[in-house]
């Protein structure tokens, strides 16, 4: 086992009815007047903004709400909700929702936290994250794991960029995740949130690194897990018991814990943001979209660790077969594995390049670290999955 820093302070919550304590863990993490951020009607329409509100209410705390997060949460709302923590001197930002009304949370948090600085430039690097408020989370959607993660993906939608931020400052102070609030999830969002997960895991898994014994069967066991559970949760959302296992998964997932001693790749994820940015598709479908074309260009740098993959995920004998079964599981979830497939046609050469500069900042960086990928191999992987 290599050299690791592991710092996962996320208080979780979890269970039927879990909702109901927000308001006293908001308190307990130093919360009295609290901006609750989420997406579009699903939250006012089963109540759930109703019920915590009134906890918060009941406690004697002061509560705002800013609605309209998006998929690809944009960086202008933001903005708005920064202006609003300001006015009502917010001291914690919650996030109800997703990934995206979590992250959009984050970044509040971190605007708000440091007025008279542009919080784009957080995510530039132009500026150092030092300080940021508390955050809080209410699940709704079991997928990208951001109630327990030190990431925060935002859409600057006037420059069409999709960047990530990581920073122990991302890390949630609370998670409040009761499975059954994610009873009526469609089945396409979904599937994109089992893919998210999965990916969450596989992008740690193919480090360079093929020793990290216990670190393997712990991402292994839950693959596993995602591969049993994920189709119940498509055919029956309200199914509980399959629903606790996916909402646990994702926050397991993207805590780092599946990648303890190894080095992350994470290059589809950076792939697929360059497509979710320019096409606004949906995150969990741009990683389905491209993890094949992926895998096939970088198999030969290190074979033994898709055999391992293909053997104690999927119990096959070899590279090959692990890959076929992996983009076969996409496809029962009723995910894209190409880009025609992902609803954008095939792309011309010169729409292929300007995805590949995009994707290495103007050839000034490389991706990936099972293989470190130039822009040149960005663009062969875009091409493979032009299909």
């Amino acid at each position: 086992m290599r050299d690791f820093s592991f710092y996962c302070p996320t208080e979780i919550i979890f269970g039927k009815d879990a909702e109901f304590k927000t308001a006293d863990a908001a308190l307990r993490h130093g919360g009295s007047r609290l901006l609750l951020v989420y997406g579009g009607g699903s939250a006012e329409k089963s109540g759930l903004l109703d019920r915590l509100r009134s906890g918060i209410e009941e406690l004697k705390l002061t509560c705002g709400l800013l609605g309209g997060v998006q998929p690809n949460p944009r960086l202008g709302l933001v903005r708005k909700g920064i202006d609003m923590a300001l006015d009502m001197r917010a001291d914690m930002i919650v996030g109800v929702g997703g990934g995206s009304a979590i992250d959009t949370a984050k970044a509040i948090a971190h605007g708000a936290a440091n007025p008279g600085r542009d919080v784009w430039d957080f995510w530039l690097q132009k500026e150092i994250l030092a300080k940021t408020l508390p955050v809080g989370a209410v699940v709704t959607i079991p997928a990208a794991g951001s109630e327990t993660s030190d990431s925060a993906v935002i859409t600057n939608e006037t420059t069409g960029k999709k960047m990530g931020l990581n920073t122990p400052l991302n890390r949630p102070v609370f998670a409040i995740m009761n499975p059954a609030l994610a009873a009526t999830l469609p089945a396409y969002q979904a599937a994109c949130g089992v893919t998210d997960i999965f990916m969450h895991t596989l992008e740690r898994y193919f480090s360079p690194f093929s020793d990290n014994t216990f670190t393997d069967e712990i991402a292994e066991a839950l693959m596993r897990v995602v591969i049993r559970y994920g189709p119940r949760v498509l055919k029956d959302p309200s199914d509980y018991e399959a629903m606790s296992e996916i909402m646990w998964c994702a926050s397991v997932s993207h805590c780092d814990l599946t990648g303890l001693g190894g080095i992350k790749d994470f290059s589809n994820h950076k792939l697929g943001h360059e497509l979710g940015a320019k096409f606004d598709k949906p995150h969990g479908a741009t990683l389905s979209a491209l993890w094949e074309s992926w895998a096939r260009y970088v198999l030969q740098k290190n074979p033994e660790r898709f055999i391992k993959y293909a053997g104690n995920v999927w119990g096959l004998k070899t590279a090959g077969e692990g890959i076929e079964r992996t983009v076969e599981f996409f496809r029962s979830l009723g995910m894209p594995t190409c880009l025609s497939e992902l609803g954008i046609g095939r792309l011309s050469d010169t729409e292929l390049d300007d995805l590949a500069l995009s994707c290495t900042n103007g050839k000034t960086r490389t991706i990936g670290s099972l293989m470190k990928l130039d822009c040149n191999d960005v663009k062969s992987i875009y091409a493979l999955a032009n299909r």
